[in-house]
């Protein structure tokens, strides 16, 4: 674990991560400079859905357009978090309105939200206390398919045996 934090590695389909070409993450925003003028370049239809986002191993953010992997995003680099996001103007200054850490690619747990917290004040963009959404991730250690956990509900939806309590998505973490 480094000292931002546990990082992922992707571990979704294969074929995602094969796809991914050099030099075509997310844009990255290391500055309030970075995100108004990213931000000013979305159009409004863009602004009423959630981005892709990522916060690479460095603690920086990173953004693309909604139906973006985020493994794309990461350039298929490790993360510290991973997830949607989506901004609203509040007075005269842009404002976290949802995120959680929806991701089936790199399946983070909810203690990421550290890393994206992080990134947010980083940036200088107000942000709530933790994910609006947060989505439990567990890997069975029967079938070794990866579930959400739903309503506390720690039972595999693929072959019906117990998750575990703890975050285990990475067989190699």
């Amino acid at each position: 674990m480094s000292t931002r934090g546990r990082s992922y590695r992707y571990v979704g389909p294969v074929e995602l991560k094969a796809a991914v070409r050099p030099d075509s993450g997310g844009c990255r925003i290391g500055s309030a400079a970075d995100f108004d003028s990213w931000i000013a370049e979305r159009s409004a239809a863009e602004l009423t859905e959630p981005f892709t986002f990522v916060v690479g191993t460095d603690g920086v953010l990173r953004l693309a357009p909604r139906r973006s992997e985020h493994v794309a995003c990461a350039g298929g680099d490790m993360v510290l978090s991973a997830g949607e996001i989506s901004f609203m103007r509040e007075a005269d200054r842009w404002a976290v309105d949802e995120v959680s850490n929806q991701s089936t690619g790199y399946c983070p747990d909810v203690t990421s939200w550290s890393a994206v917290a992080r990134a947010l004040d980083d940036v200088g963009i107000e942000r709530p206390s933790s994910f609006i959404h947060e989505v439990v991730f567990r890997r069975c250690l029967d079938c070794q398919e990866h579930n959400i956990v739903r309503e506390d509900d720690f039972i595999c939806v693929f072959c019906g045996n117990d998750l575990p309590e703890t975050w285990n998505v990475d067989p190699i973490v």
